[in-house]
């Protein structure tokens, strides 16, 4: 039987997790076992000097081990919070970052009115789309994946955000399952853009236990980043804009990919950590 207290193993677990490298251990351990009993942090405070029985213990310990081997914890809870929305997040797709959840305002500053159409490509756990869904209601959004997994995934955060009706999920690489004359007033992406040295690199949270597809691209992190520049003013309206997110290093390249290729009004934005992030650019009209 067990003696040891809420707070006693809350402790434990901290410094656990702490000897395996894990950042920000406290809170770590604060959410693993809130969601092993089923709750919020502040009911974990409330309850402290509680003596947890065995059986909670051992729903603990699983969740524990999985978090010391570097499995990132949005995976381990199977859901976070992005741009509004609660998300399940799991193996399928990568976990949506907060720096990317910008993206979003900074595409409602640059669009004059609504759009009625919009294409995310790449859409991972279907973040953007969805978010960009909620946005603007009147739209109807195109969201493509080439990982059949990752769409899986995607539809089934549509449904619980009841955003299926106005989200279509269709498996392409990129524009080769679209049709050019179903054309767009944005097109958005957050492509792979890591070289394969920055993913060996990453924490094991990222190269470990993220799919690497997603992560990583060829030609020095920009071979998507071209297709998706290439391809994009066939399935531009005029007028429409691209919105996309890129690597530390690739600003430069991209904006003169963007110019060569016919784009005006080519911008290149920072994020709030004041880190190189974002590329825009619009179709001529």
């Amino acid at each position: 039987m067990s003696s040891l207290t809420l707070l006693e193993v809350v402790q434990k677990t901290t410094d656990f997790l702490a000897a395996k490298g894990v950042e920000s251990a406290r809170l770590n351990a604060e959410l693993l076992i809130g969601q092993a009993l089923g709750l919020k942090r502040m009911q974990l405070y409330l309850q402290f000097e509680r003596v947890l029985a065995e059986a909670e213990l051992e729903r603990i310990r699983p969740l524990v081990k999985r978090r010391s081997l570097r499995e990132p914890l949005q995976y381990i809870i199977g859901e976070t919070e992005w741009s509004g929305l609660s998300l399940k997040v799991d193996r399928r797709a990568l976990i949506p970052r907060h720096e990317t959840e910008l993206l979003i305002d900074l595409i409602g500053e640059r669009l004059k009115v609504s759009p009625t159409r919009i294409l995310d490509l790449g859409t991972g756990s279907g973040a953007i789309a969805l978010a960009l869904a909620k946005r603007y209601e009147r739209a109807a959004v195109t969201a493509v994946d080439s990982s059949t997994d990752a769409l899986a995934l995607a539809a089934e955060n549509s449904i619980a955000l009841a955003l299926n009706t106005r989200v279509e999920f269709v498996q392409s690489d990129w524009f080769g399952a679209l049709k050019p004359e179903e054309a767009y007033e944005l097109i958005v992406s957050n492509p792979p853009y890591l070289t394969d040295e920055e993913t060996a690199a990453a924490e094991p949270e990222v190269r470990v236990h993220e799919p690497v597809s997603a992560l990583t691209a060829a030609d020095g992190g920009l071979a998507d980043l071209r297709v998706i520049v290439a391809g994009a003013p066939q399935f531009l309206k005029p007028g429409g804009l691209l919105a996309m997110e890129t690597g530390i290093e690739h600003h430069a390249g991209v904006m003169r990919m963007l110019t060569d290729a016919g784009f005006v009004e080519v911008e290149s934005v920072r994020d709030l950590t004041d880190r190189d992030r974002f590329v825009f650019a619009r179709w001529p009209e």
